[in-house]
């Protein structure tokens, strides 16, 4: 077998397990964001809290930058306000719309890639 024919089946069998690799971590992330886990807040935590809606079109566009963030830093907690335990926050935090996102006294209400870095400390 030639060089040129290892290195081109290497290269495919790379090509096809990055793909399957990224389908299989993006269906994970999908999965994530559908659970409706019960959230209790600690008192003096220094996390962003991310509320959102699994069903909301603006959630789902930035829930993956979201949950990979959280992945490497650890620093935000993800909030589902279609689990109806967590509706307690609505009143608590003033919460008008999803996705909000915050981080002390900052907030961000939206989708802007720019402001959701500023906040999250990318």
């Amino acid at each position: 077998m030639t060089l040129i024919k290892r290195v081109g089946k290497a290269l495919a069998v790379i090509v096809v397990v990055l793909a399957v690799g990224g389908f299989a971590g993006h269906q994970y992330v999908n999965h994530v964001e559908k659970q409706l886990s019960i959230v209790t807040l600690a008192k003096h935590s220094d996390k962003v809290l991310f509320f959102y809606r699994d069903d909301c079109p603006d959630c789902q566009a930035i829930f993956h930058q979201i949950y990979w963030h959280n992945v490497i830093s650890h620093n935000i907690v993800l909030i589902n306000m279609n689990q109806p335990q967590n509706r307690q926050y609505i009143q608590k935090y003033q919460l008008t719309s999803v996705p909000t996102l915050i981080h002390g006294k900052q907030r961000y209400t939206g989708t802007n890639q720019q402001r959701i870095k500023r906040i999250v400390g990318d």
